[in-house]
């Protein structure tokens, strides 16, 4: 087959992934079959194959094209190793967009959490890239803790071989990358210690992913009813985000343990084969997790949302975190990430490449659903990143108008002017688009959606951030900088205000307390609150550590006098 036969056959597969009707199905069929058989002399042509059949196998036009897409994928590896045979340059297949199809190989410097969970995922599959990684004084620092005499040549010589050191010591039959690994788990260290201990050491770690299950090619789960399409998708021009809101919410069921287990599991798949690493994807706490079905009628498409918690150990001092991802059809489209206090939440919603033709707008819509009725919030706000701030990607997809269009609004009054130029000339012309440059404009600042019975504005300034560089402005000024002696003074200070002692408190919950108590040190009004505000703040503190972190964020809402400290101090 010609490469223009080719291209032309790719050009109306993924053509044919938006049109429905009848006939369209056998279209489909009579597309795959085709292009099934082909060889593909380059990676761009199999990877853009790769991407639509993906794309069907979430969004089938029916039974008979979702199994063929799923046949497709169980044997794509072997496309990729006759690509290799052939001498084509497999580098194409490792960039951010296209990595984790299967058969192909990947690399990345990984965080420790996330490195320890793949050498145990891959066992005698994962290795240093020594082709990539020169270590220096941060292993000859941290090295001695588990190699014995190694400062008798890293602290003296300019030649120390890293490499040789570290296979010695892990031995003939123990892959290094694995045993590394265990040497600094068997540290006796806190856990978020032994982590930074370890992320210092940038280690660059390889692995073959062959026809593993946990490819983007393969990690999708089978489900007992596949929502077939026969319609048109929902643009996101037929969104309305306050009709969608104002439904009833959907109903959250806690799962299993081993259910969150296995969710966890998977999350860490699905970030792992996209290069992406987010703080509550790779600490989910598995008890913590709920899912939201919407059934395969056609009001819910097929769609589950699966949110969770961080665990008690690795919570945000003062914001509760709340992670999740959405499987269509058992595929997995985006991952999402919300972090809220009091009724606000900011939220992250990222939809991977393959699936953002594929009714993004109205799926953003149940995901903000789900999270308002977990959360309990009515504010939602959108980090300026998800916007374009140093972010080429959203800038490139005009994501700032995707959120616009839905109803959000800029926080800044600045801001605000600009949209409405920019508005304007979109009315006079239809065919004008916002340059990049104007986009990376619109982007420096939140962007705000507020329900019914919300305070309009109230959040429009805040950040946590805020709080955090007033309360290190008070060390520096009032205690020379010493974080201890600020800690114990605020403690003290806390305590005495509302008649507690907390010598006799688990450790997360003395924490805790020690985190609010930086923050009301900034401000001498919690002094005088009533005795029942002060009790309901040691239930907020105390809350901050137990199982289920949204009780905590629930009573943050129920607390007027705490939320009016928080937000002018951040604000």
């Amino acid at each position: 087959m010609s490469a223009k036969s080719l291209d032309r056959l790719l050009s109306d597969l993924e053509g044919a992934r938006y049109r429905f009707g009848r006939g369209q199905s056998a279209n489909v069929l009579k597309l795959l079959r085709a292009l099934n058989a082909a060889r593909f002399p380059a990676p761009a042509s199999l990877i853009r194959f790769h991407e639509a059949l993906l794309f069907l196998r979430a969004f089938p036009h029916g039974p008979a094209v979702s199994r063929a897409a799923e046949r497709i994928l169980n044997k794509f590896h072997k496309k990729v190793e006759a690509l290799r045979e052939a001498g084509a340059d497999m580098d194409a297949f490792d960039t951010f967009e296209d990595a984790g199809i299967t058969g192909t190989t990947m690399e990345d410097t990984l965080g420790f959490d996330v490195a320890r969970w793949l050498v145990r995922r891959m066992p005698g599959q994962v290795g240093i890239a020594w082709d990539k990684y020169e270590p220096g004084r941060e292993l000859g620092n941290a090295g001695p803790r588990f190699i014995p005499l190694l400062e008798d040549d890293a602290c003296v010589e300019a030649d120390t071989p890293w490499q040789r050191w570290l296979e010695t010591a892990s031995g003939k039959n123990n892959p290094t990358s694995a045993s590394l690994i265990e040497r600094f788990e068997n540290l006796e260290l806190p856990s978020q210690q032994k982590a930074e201990l370890y992320d210092s050491l940038r280690v660059p770690l390889r692995w073959h992913l062959g026809n593993s299950s946990l490819t983007r090619t393969r990690n999708w789960k089978p489900v007992r009813k596949v929502f077939y399409h026969d319609g048109p998708l929902i643009s996101r021009s037929q969104i309305s985000l306050a009709a969608e809101l104002a439904k009833r919410p959907p109903v959250l069921t806690g799962v299993s343990l081993r259910e969150g287990q296995a969710v966890a599991e998977q999350i860490r798949e699905i970030m792992l084969v996209r290069y992406r690493e987010l703080y509550g994807t790779t600490l989910a706490d598995p008890r913590s997790v709920v899912r939201a079905d919407f059934g395969t009628s056609e009001a819910g498409r097929g769609i589950s949302i699966y949110l969770w918690n961080l665990p008690p150990d690795r919570r945000l001092p003062l914001r509760a975190y709340v992670a999740g991802f959405t499987l269509k059809n058992g595929v997995p489209i985006n991952y999402i990430e919300a972090i809220g206090l009091c009724e606000w939440m900011e939220v992250g919603f990222n939809t991977f490449y393959t699936f953002r033709g594929g009714e993004a707008g109205w799926i953003y819509a149940q995901v903000l659903r789900s999270l308002c009725a977990w959360m309990g919030t009515n504010v939602v706000s959108v980090y300026p990143y998800q916007l374009g701030h140093d972010n080429d990607e959203a800038i490139e997809s005009g994501a700032f108008w995707f959120y616009r269009k839905l109803g959000f609004r800029p926080g800044r009054a600045d801001l605000r002017a600009l949209v409405a130029r920019e508005e304007k000339k979109i009315e006079a012309d239809p065919k004008y688009r916002t340059p990049a440059r104007t986009l990376k404009r619109l982007a420096a600042g939140h962007v705000f959606y507020e329900l019914p019975g919300s305070e309009v504005g109230a959040w429009d300034t805040f950040s946590t951030r805020n709080i955090g560089l007033r309360v290190n402005q008070q060390m520096a000024q009032d205690f020379g900088g010493d974080a201890e002696k600020m800690r114990e003074h605020s403690r003290q200070r806390l305590e005495q205000a509302l008649g507690v002692k907390t010598s006799s408190w688990k450790p997360l919950e003395k924490a805790a307390f020690g985190n609010f108590a930086l923050i009301l040190a900034q401000t001498s009004k919690f002094q005088r609150w009533t005795q029942r505000e002060k009790d309901d703040l040691l239930r907020i503190i105390r809350a901050k550590s137990k199982p289920d972190e949204m009780l905590y964020l629930h009573l943050t809402q129920q607390h007027g006098r705490l939320r009016e400290a928080i937000l002018k101090l951040g604000s």
